[in-house]
């Protein structure tokens, strides 16, 4: 069954991690709108995973993306790497990448040079896109001839690249309100995070609104938004709206005349990322499924 969407609806990083939780086998086709490319030429890019796992991503499907590579690195000629691949028997069912290091063509710390470059600085800016369209089709046979053999989760490919993205205008309507708070969804982080992360991690317990949480940490509220939405995103922590705004007490006469507190309304112009996310998700993606 595939699936298809927009971004406007849902974010890359959302997506991904949708696919990390479902465990899903396939590729991830984005097409970019014109607005999107500096040549306004239609541009499509495609992020195999398997098992909620990245492992390759092109901008083609003619496989000789990674060999390409290679050769541009100086490290293996595209004839040598054609000879190779027809006589040996390696390159039958197993990824490119683990095949050359196993004729000792390629070395381990090439390997994850590859992946780097391959993988996940063009995903991680693929973060920056805002107006494109998704589809994700489950396959049954992954192409080798792209993969260099590793493999990242798709929730820690999400966390490095919010971690290095540098505008997020993209992502600007995704982050939680700054009169929000942080509610952990786990007793202890399952990934490792850096030392903001960390800081910030510590006040996940629903009572400190993240403006306040910046002034005590002495960052930018700008970027413990930021930080707050890669710990939302990944599954660690959601958004906890708070019901009055700590700062500003409610005067004691005021009580006396105040007979029913309409509920706050959440701000809909910042939607949390929260456990419901998948549910919701999951229902929109079935109406648009191809």
């Amino acid at each position: 069954m595939s699936i298809t969407g927009n971004f406007a609806d849902f974010s890359l990083p959302e997506l991904l991690q949708f696919l990390d939780q479902g465990k899903k086998t396939g590729v991830l086709h984005i097409e970019l709108s014109p607005n999107e490319n500096q040549n306004n030429a239609k541009q499509i890019y495609y992020i195999w995973l398997h098992q909620g796992r990245v492992v390759a991503a092109s901008d083609r499907l003619d496989q000789q993306g990674l060999t390409l590579m290679i050769a541009q690195r100086g490290w293996i000629s595209e004839r040598v790497i054609s000879r190779v691949t027809h006589i040996s028997s390696c390159f039958i069912n197993s990824p490119l990448g683990l095949c050359l290091k196993s004729q000792g063509l390629i070395q381990p710390e090439q390997l994850k040079l590859l992946f780097n470059g391959q993988v996940l600085r063009p995903v991680c800016a693929l973060f920056q896109i805002k107006n494109g369209e998704f589809k994700f089709e489950p396959i049954s046979a992954l192409p080798l001839g792209e993969m260099t053999g590793l493999s990242m989760s798709a929730t820690e490919v999400i966390l490095i690249g919010l971690r290095a993205l540098r505008d997020w205008t993209a992502l600007a309507e995704k982050l939680p309100d700054p009169t929000s708070g942080l509610s952990g969804l786990s007793a202890k982080p399952r990934l490792q995070l850096n030392a903001q992360e960390w800081q910030v991690w510590e006040f996940a317990n629903g009572e400190v609104p993240l403006a306040k949480i910046a002034t005590q940490l002495n960052l930018t509220v700008d970027t413990v938004l930021q930080i707050a939405f890669r710990l939302i995103v990944v599954g660690l922590a959601e958004e906890h709206f708070m019901v009055m705004n700590a700062s500003v007490p409610m005067m004691e006469e005021s009580i006396h005349e105040i007979h029913v507190i309409e509920p706050v309304p959440e701000p809909a112009q910042k939607p949390a990322v929260s456990q419901s996310f998948l549910k919701n998700l999951v229902g929109f993606l079935r109406s648009k499924t191809g």
